[in-house]
């Protein structure tokens, strides 16, 4: 049914053009204030196109619609309960009471929150913090410092720490060693505490403890089983001897001290992949589980036509000396060290004089390094002169063996006089300006035969014969060594 209007009458309730009985024209400007606005709004066109009359008063009224509609949408969602991305861990009972006593909840969930009261009038405050009837901790031996002086840093009482250090004697303790104290209960704040016991491992085969009886200190040694097999290894060269040894079990360092000896007899690059590398090195091993490798005592390889063995050989029969062919004779090689730590500032030959301003042969090395560095030997020999010597300044000339000499100028002063036996690293002077020279720095010579050389083109070689007897012995330890068991 609608309503039509006529003239400003409408039939109420009743079609146009037909008159139902009971009904009547009624004027609009009779009727009441929600009927006008009644028939207004349904006049009114609230869902207009919105891509139509962009800015007229009905897209304006279209908008409010829209935007009333989706703010009632939204506003009337149910909603989702977020999506968690983990699930909380399970807590074991234990974890569970701790973190119920530390959280904040209701006491009708189980909480604990609130059981807690002031102190009352029963509680008396204490005037100071009672201490642990016992406190355990460790401290490391520093580099340069001694076991009474650690002890102290401690908390140990300096009478007991002496006395501690008087029972542990000649047993040297090395830096690092890690102390285990337990310090006891003391009378009161301002005294130390008593030592209870003290642990600590003195040496690779001995574990010490000092324990205190009443008022005295004993000292209880414990040692360890070791077994002092050597460590033999042999295997096949492979792709690089290095990885093969290492593979084997050979500790680097050990390596690196095969691969020196094996390189001032034979060159590296000879060695092929199917060769068989032998090796032998001191070894302890504590029945605790700790392993110490000592030094490379028999380095062998096998290339079928060619075998290279050499065994360490000193003055106390390998426990020191170097690695030596039993074959009679050993070479010794290497090459002059610099005699002072700086930079070349002119090397052997030709060049412009810097004060003189022509050319001229250079026949040594110019070194720069600061005014008074220490100057060292260069090689072993004697002092053959210190003194001045025309332009060099201050001057050293050093006779060694194999008809070589070498000269080191423009000192600052001597460390050594004529005569003199100096060994390769010992200083002989120190660096200066004295002489022709424009600034501190050491002009160093070496002669051979008389004639002036590049110095860093010496390379040493000396051949040792060795008696029959020190061949024999040297072979027997050959035979001793490689005969023990491969591990």
């Amino acid at each position: 049914m609608f309503m039509r209007e006529h003239q400003g009458l409408e039939w109420a309730g009743a079609a146009a053009g037909a008159r139902v009985p009971g009904r009547v024209l009624v004027p609009l400007a009779e009727r009441g204030m929600v009927d006008r606005w009644r028939i207004a709004a349904a006049h009114t066109d609230w869902v207009p196109d919105l891509g139509r009359d962009i800015g007229s008063r009905t897209w304006w009224r279209g908008l409010a619609t829209c935007t009333a509609l989706c703010a009632a949408a939204i506003y009337s969602a149910p909603g989702w309960p977020p999506i968690l991305g983990a699930g909380a861990p399970v807590m074991t009972e234990a974890a569970f009471e701790e973190a119920r006593t530390q959280s904040f909840a209701p006491l009708a969930l189980g909480a604990t929150t609130g059981r807690r009261m002031a102190a009352g009038a029963l509680v008396r405050p204490l005037r100071e913090t009672p201490e642990r009837p016992q406190i355990d901790l460790t401290a490391a031996l520093a580099d340069g410092d001694t076991l009474s002086g650690t002890l102290q840093r401690a908390g140990v009482g300096g009478r007991e720490a002496a006395r501690v250090a008087s029972l542990v004697g000649g047993a040297s303790v090395r830096p690092g060693t890690i102390l285990s104290l337990t310090l006891g209960r003391r009378p009161t704040k301002f005294q130390p505490r008593p030592l209870e016991k003290l642990d600590f491992r003195a040496a690779f085969d001995l574990n010490l403890t000092v324990l205190r009886a009443g008022e005295e200190l004993t000292l209880v040694r414990r040692p360890i089983a070791i077994d002092r097999s050597p460590l033999h290894v042999r295997g096949i060269v492979g792709a690089s001897l290095y990885r093969s040894a290492r593979a084997a079990g050979v500790p680097a360092r050990v390596v690196e001290q095969y691969l020196k000896a094996l390189g001032a007899h034979m060159p590296i690059e000879r060695i092929d992949a199917g060769d068989t590398f032998d090796i032998v090195a001191d070894q302890q091993r504590a029945a605790t589980g700790e392993v110490e490798v000592g030094q490379l005592q028999y380095a062998a390889l096998d290339q079928g036509r060619r075998a290279v063995t050499l065994v360490r050989w000193g003055d106390r029969d390998g426990a020191g000396g170097e690695l030596m062919d039993p074959g009679g004779q050993v070479e010794r090689r290497g090459t002059m060290g610099m005699p002072v730590a700086g930079r070349v500032t002119s090397t052997f030959g030709m060049r412009m004089h810097p004060l003189l301003g022509f050319m001229r042969m250079h026949k040594g090395t110019d070194i720069g390094a600061p005014y008074g560095s220490p100057i060292y030997a260069a090689m072993d020999g004697v002092v053959q002169f210190a003194g001045r010597s025309g332009g060099y300044g201050n001057f050293i000339k050093l006779a060694h063996a194999g008809g070589l000499a070498s000269g080191y100028g423009h000192m600052s002063r001597f460390a050594v006089r004529p005569g003199t036996r100096v060994e390769r690293g010992e200083v002989i002077g120190y660096v200066g300006s004295t002489g022709i020279s424009t600034g501190p720095h050491l002009h160093w010579e070496v002669w051979q035969n008389g004639r002036p050389v590049n110095p860093r083109s010496i390379a040493m070689s000396s051949v040792q014969a060795l008696p029959a007897a020190t061949i024999r012995a040297m072979k027997a330890k050959i035979a001793q060594l490689a005969a023990t068991p491969l591990r």
